[in-house]
């Protein structure tokens, strides 16, 4: 059975819900009332008493007046505890003043005091039996306190006053729900389709009522009759189909979708209905087949199939999980061809299948059909700083901030384009942008201040490239490529060996088999004379240099020169020379047969 536990009732197809309208909740316009109706001004039925069984006289009568307004002047300007006085002494000089009572239980209810609010109400109920806010506010209270069994009166009193509103009635009913009085909420809704006629909302309710009772072949009855009597409504086949299924008769499901397709092929509901049938049977490729016939319909809300491809994340990287969601997504921009989304949906499954060229192509369509997306501007400029395409970049990168100049990410992404195209001081300016916007996120703060030490070192400027990449690590101690870079350009200067030594060992630690960080390490191992463990470092280097790189070939041969084999060093020199490096510096090693500065 269905175990409703919530306030509403609601038949789907899995995690494709079709929602029938909701039942009402108790007190469903309560708050809403309370909120319009705002200060009420009830007339006093009674005269007034200055104590129980004595007559106010007009003094008396006056003061109560007097207090009264000066009540509703607080209240008005929210000094709410001076205006709880007034109205308390109002209500000790005229114990029945019926509008202090109810004024009095709403200052109660900002408070949180439903108890004390509804003592008040009871009494201001019991002074003026017809009047329709004062019932209203009673049964709110009852509501927060779970005293369901006196909101039966409450209703009957509001249907009493108000007999043509339906909402009283669905909340009586609910409150015959919540205390299992079934039968009695069921006789309310025949009394409510004598008034409203037959409604979706009742169908639910009843629906609810019948799964709790166990009257699974009741609920299936009243659908079935709903069916008959509208046989083109779809709505109503989806009902039962979902109400079959949730009790596990999958194949009574199945056939009552199955004629739902007939009547209409194109409902996409339909088809995502059935994709739960075929799923919960492990019929993988009817599932999959429903599914790409229902993102196919354009009527279809987009939201919900970008909801489904969605589903298909958590079950990467799985190959066939991967090839689905990028085939859902396709089709998506062929049923939505207007909609960004569906062409930033596209990208991203693309981009998952790291086919970065066609998903560029999908972000550039989704931002000239909305610009207005941050989340899919980013993404694009990423790619093409990947693809190494810097004019685009920048030139996309700038464009998006125009529409967002505060997204510290952005500007660093256009900061790093600057410094990859070799401009210094365009870097400097949004990378340090970048610094100014964001204070919590580590990784971007760490990567913008180590961008900030490259842009300083090659401006020349030592210090403050330094200070960067201190500030760099303080943010983020593995940083691997701030550890390498910082490393390398302090052994360059001969400086902080030591440091440099600790920073490159923990880089590769952190990312061993890396050819550049292990050349780092061998190199200022060489500055420090430690010419054998200079070599071993070196060898892994060119082990795992896939680039033939010729910098890593001349650092050998500079440190064989030291460990006294001069033909090694040399040989090294001119397969540097032969890979690449035309120095002047290297061409004299080579003739003089010797390291040279």
């Amino acid at each position: 059975m269905i175990d409703m536990k919530d306030k509403k009732f609601i038949y789907g197809t899995g995690k494709y819900n079709v929602a029938l309208a909701s039942s009402y909740p108790v007190l469903a316009l309560v708050s809403c009332i309370l909120l319009l109706s705002g200060s009420v001004f009830a007339q006093n039925k009674s005269q007034g008493t200055a104590v129980p069984g004595k007559p106010m006289n007009d003094t008396d009568s006056a003061m109560v007046r007097q207090l009264f307004f000066s009540a509703i002047r607080e209240k008005t300007i929210e000094n709410n505890s001076l205006a709880a006085e007034f109205f308390d002494k109002v209500i000790q000089m005229d114990p029945a003043n019926d509008a202090s009572l109810y004024e009095l239980s709403n200052l109660k209810k900002l408070k949180n005091d439903y108890e004390g609010a509804q003592v008040l109400l009871e009494k201001a109920v019991a002074v003026d039996r017809d009047n329709e806010w004062y019932w209203v506010a009673l049964a709110d209270c009852y509501e927060k306190t779970n005293d369901f069994g006196k909101l039966e009166n409450v209703f009957d009193q509001l249907i009493r006053i108000n007999p043509d509103k339906p909402d009283y009635y669905f909340d009586e009913a609910n409150a015959y729900f919540y205390q299992k009085k079934y039968d009695e909420a069921l006789q309310v809704y025949d009394k409510l389709e004598q008034l409203i006629g037959p409604t979706d909302d009742l169908l639910a309710n009843r629906q609810k009522i019948y799964l709790k009772q166990g009257k699974v072949d009741l609920a299936a009855q009243r659908l079935e009759k709903m069916i008959e009597d509208n046989p083109q409504q779809i709505k109503y086949y989806l009902f039962l189909s979902e109400l079959y299924n949730a009790n596990n008769f999958a194949d009574k499901a199945l056939k009552v979708l199955l004629t739902a397709e007939k009547i209409n092929p194109n409902s996409g509901l339909v088809h995502l209905a059935l994709a739960d049938i075929y799923r919960d049977k492990k019929d993988y490729e009817a599932c999959f087949h429903e599914l790409t016939l229902a993102f196919a319909i354009p009527d279809l809300d987009i939201d919900q199939k970008i909801k489904i491809v969605g589903g298909y994340l958590p079950k990467f990287p799985d190959p066939n999980a991967k090839a689905s969601a990028l085939e859902l997504s396709r089709i998506l921009t062929v049923a939505h061809p207007n909609d960004a989304r569906a062409y930033a949906v596209y990208g991203d499954m693309l981009l998952q299948n790291q086919q970065m060229k066609e998903a560029k192509t999908m972000y550039q369509k989704s931002v000239t059909l909305n610009s207005q997306v941050y989340e899919v501007q980013e993404q694009l400029v990423r790619i093409e700083i990947g693809d190494n395409d810097l004019d685009a970049a920048i030139k996309d990168g700038e464009n998006a901030l125009s529409f967002f100049p505060n997204q510290a990410w952005m500007n660093y992404l256009v900061g790093l384009a600057w410094l990859q195209k070799k401009e210094y001081n365009k870097a400097l300016t949004y990378v340090k942008n970048a610094t100014s916007l964001e204070f919590q996120d580590k990784d971007l703060l760490s990567q913008s201040y180590s961008t900030l030490g490259d842009c300083y070192h090659d401006l020349k400027d030592v210090k403050n490239s330094d200070g960067a990449y201190d500030k760099a690590l303080s943010y983020n101690a593995d940083n691997v490529f701030t550890l390498n870079n910082y490393a390398y350009y302090l052994s360059l200067r001969g400086e902080q060996l030591d440091k440099a030594a600790a920073m490159s060992k923990h880089s590769n630690d952190l990312q061993p088999n890396n050819a550049s960080f292990e050349d780092t390490y061998a190199w200022i191992l060489f500055k420090q004379k430690d010419y054998n463990g200079a070599k071993q470092w070196m060898e892994k280097a060119l082990a795992d240099d896939k680039t033939n790189s010729p910098i890593k070939s001349e650092h050998y041969g500079d440190i064989m020169f030291y460990l006294g084999n001069v033909d090694a060093a040399v040989e090294s020199w001119k397969k540097a020379k032969a890979n690449g490096d035309q120095s002047p510096v290297l061409e004299r090693k080579i003739n003089e047969r010797k390291y040279i500065e």
